[in-house]
Parts: C-alpha cells; structure tokens; sequence
C-alpha cells in the first residue's frame, strides 16, 4: 500500500501533472494539499476518470486538502481541527482507506517570524497534537501525511544559515513536531534515511532546483500498527523537475 504525500500548489494549475502522476505511480492513497480550489470548484470527474475516489476539504485561492484512493472511495471521519472556531483555513481531512486511518495535512507557514502568523502555526501544531493523540487510543494504523512546514532537523536542509531565521526551521516549530513523535508516531522517511539530506521541497527562486537547494517539510507519521507494517519511504524527485510542476515533489510511505 503505498501512501502519498503531495503538495500540488494549486490543483488547477497542476492538474496535468496530478493526473501523470497517478497514471505512472499508480499509488494507492494520495494526501493532497494546498489545493486552492472551493470545493465547486474542484476537479473531481478528471480525478475520477483517473480511476479514484476522493474527500476534499476546499477553500477558494489557498489551502485546501484532499484525500484520494485508487479504486476506492476514502470514508470520511473529519474535516478541520478542533480547538479554535474561528479558524476557517481548510488544512486538515481525514478519512480511512481500506481499513487505514489517513489525514493530509497542511501545516501553517509561519512567516513572518515573529508575529500573529507564528503563533497560529504554533497553536495549530498543539490542536493537531491534541487529534494525534486521540488517533493513538484507537489502536488502529494510522498516517499523518502532509505539507508540516518543519524542518526538523539540520541535516533535513541544504543550509542551516539560509534558513535560520524562517518560521519553518524556529525552536518553537521543531519542538512542536518532536512533540507529535514523543507520542509514539514514527518519521517514515527518517526511518528510511536517518542521515538525512533528503529534500521534498525546492523553491521557484534562485534556482533552487538546479542547485538542489531544497529542504524536507513534507512527513508521513505512522501510528505504531501503521509503523509495524513500514515497507519503505521515498521521494518521487523527479516529478519536481517536469515542466509546470509543483516546488513539492510526491513524498510515500509504503505499508505492508
């Protein structure tokens, strides 16, 4: 069963290389963020006709989740965290897929730091930690997939002093995403590459690509039945140097 992680920056715009994505990976289950798509708006008969189901959790310009399942429809459990009301950022589904329990998640940025934008993705880091830990009394596999917008560790960048001062590599984030594994999740593809220096994201700018100037903010975390099954994680890196494509690149877990 292999489970994707893809931040496709805007799904109308990447339509093209979603639907070649899914034609030539084939991947089971695929955890979709940053759609910037209303759920009206999106393109669920092209997602369909590519032979999957989907749950998607919209909202028009930024943001946006979906789960997709090859050959299955994903049952929903939940859209959105609990904890803040007010919050109308569509950043986080749920729904399980053959007997596993899946969430795509879109972590907040953060930046600038400090300031307002900060302290949300701080906060909503302890409400995803609050959903997490009631994932684990279930007992059942589980994937935390998505877009986290931390780096975890130094090794998971091309360079510590290019990124110190973004919200992405602060104390407070890094804390924030130990806290999740303190629980008891595993870090798929740290499992796979524990020296690091595997990259998910490159930047439109500067070239990052060409330099492989990139970083890991893309996580798979497996709940401890999920971790018993672990087969393996990677990055499709390829699909970031196609024409049109996503900063991300597809990031997989697979469970046997």
């Amino acid at each position: 069963m292999k489970i994707v992680s893809y931040n496709v920056n805007g799904i109308k715009a990447r339509l093209p290389r979603l639907i070649e994505y899914l034609d030539e990976a084939k991947p089971d289950v695929v955890c979709l963020q940053e759609l910037k798509s209303s759920d009206d708006t999106l393109p669920v008969k092209d997602i369909e006709a590519a032979g999957y189901g989907a749950v998607w959790h919209g909202q028009k310009g930024f943001n946006g989740v979906a789960i997709l399942a090859r050959d299955a429809q994903p049952i929903e459990r939940q859209k959105g965290l609990v904890g803040e009301p007010e919050d109308e950022h569509s950043r986080y589904i749920e729904a399980e897929v053959n007997g596993v329990v899946v969430a795509s998640i879109y972590l907040p940025n953060g930046n600038p730091q400090p300031g307002p934008k900060f302290d949300y993705k701080l906060r909503w880091i302890d409400r995803l930690a609050t959903r997490a830990r009631a994932l684990l009394a279930e007992e059942v596999p589980v994937v935390l997939a998505g877009d986290y917008n931390v780096i975890p560790n130094d090794d998971d960048t091309f360079s510590v002093r290019a990124m110190q001062d973004d919200a992405l590599m602060q104390p407070e984030s890094r804390q924030g995403y130990r806290g999740l594994l303190s629980q008891g999740w595993t870090d798929a593809l740290r499992t796979q590459f524990p020296r690091g220096g595997v990259w998910t994201f490159w930047d439109y700018q500067a070239g990052a690509w060409q330099r492989d100037a990139g970083f890991r903010i893309d996580h798979l975390l497996l709940s401890p039945l999920a971790a018993d099954r672990f087969a393996g994680a990677g990055v499709d890196k390829e699909y970031r140097g196609r024409e049109k494509a996503s900063d991300h690149a597809p990031t997989w877990v697979r469970l046997r």
